[in-house]
């Protein structure tokens, strides 16, 4: 910790010095409650709040260059029961390209489908650290990401994610592509009961905008499949492989909005996504509310029903809020 506060002062101080000093502060309110009594997924309540600063400056219009810190903090512990994470980063943009090199925040950079990676991935892990680059055309964009999440060592398993994202619009259609790798392999030492385990999903949809057929803001359909592969080396008879149908129907209309999402079909075995996707079959649907939707300050809250199995209902809840200054 003291380390990072010497770097960061220090990193602040030659870009005061020599740059024009640029700054971004994030604050983000957490309330998570699940009400899971079905036993299929983890009932758990996480309450906390995350504080991000970064400091850096801009060379030439397009190159970036930020330090920082973020911090989570879960009522109820101590202070240091999370370990602060370094951000550290350099980010190239231009009218078609996005590249990012370092520690840097995954929230507004990845999206990808809660069947391949869970939300609270952004909670305890916010920052990819690794590489992100997008390219962008006219008609839609491709992008791929490499996560290093572990060095092996004596006692650390080597693991990283990969993957790719993508978006295709050719009028009155679009088409999106997902596709995300997770490797988790030895620590130097270990014994025979651990293994290696290899982790693959993807899903392809093509949808179209309803906006034209329904007079509101933002709604869509879309229709597609989700697939995985999983192996445990010298456990599983070669790769565990699973495909699903997989649909999803959003709408919305000032400040609240409607999503139904659908899985139907074998259930997958994906390390990193959530774990109703085991099931053969599983309907969410979330209601949300934007009660705060300023410049600096956005307050959303969702109310989330889990049809599992066509049988049992869980529920949860979340409530998210944002406040973010800097220049």
């Amino acid at each position: 910790m003291r380390y990072i506060l010497l770097s960061l002062l220090l990193f602040v101080s030659l870009i005061s010095f020599s740059q024009k000093l640029e700054y971004d502060v994030l604050f983000q309110g957490i309330g998570d409650n699940r009400e899971f009594s079905s036993g299929y997924a983890n009932s758990q309540t996480i309450l906390g709040e995350r504080t991000s600063m970064e400091f850096g400056t801009t060379l030439d219009g397009n190159h970036q260059f930020r330090i920082g810190i973020s911090h989570l903090f879960e009522f109820g512990s101590e202070l240091d029961y999370n370990k602060p994470q370094l951000t550290a980063y350099y980010h190239f943009t231009d009218t078609k390209t996005d590249f990012y090199f370092g520690a840097f925040p995954r929230m507004e950079i990845l999206n990808f489908p809660l069947s391949m990676l869970t939300d609270t991935i952004q909670y305890y892990r916010p920052n990819i650290e690794g590489m992100y680059g997008k390219y962008s055309w006219d008609w839609g964009y491709q992008a791929g990401f490499v996560d290093w999440t572990g060095r092996q060592t004596e006692t650390v398993r080597e693991s990283f994610f990969a993957g790719f994202l993508g978006r295709m619009d050719v009028e009155p259609l679009f088409f999106e592509n997902y596709l995300i790798m997770y490797h988790y392999a030895h620590a130097l030492e270990h014994g025979p009961e651990v293994h290696i385990q290899d982790n693959a999903a993807m899903a392809f949809y093509l949808g179209t905008d309803l906006t034209k057929l329904i007079p509101i803001e933002k709604a869509y359909v879309k229709a597609g499949t989700l697939g995985s592969l999983f192996r445990e080396r010298s456990v599983t008879d070669g790769y565990l492989k699973a495909w699903s149908f997989v649909g999803e129907l959003y709408g919305e209309i000032k400040n609240f909005a409607l999503r139904t999402t659908w899985h139907q079909g074998q259930g997958h075995h994906i390390t990193n996504g959530d774990r109703f996707y085991d099931l053969d079959s599983y309907i969410r649907t979330d209601l949300y509310w934007k009660f705060l939707n300023t410049d600096h300050l956005q307050g959303k809250f969702n109310l989330s029903f889990h049809l599992v199995d066509g049988s049992d209902i869980d529920q949860s809840q979340q409530l998210s809020l944002i406040y973010r200054f800097g220049n």
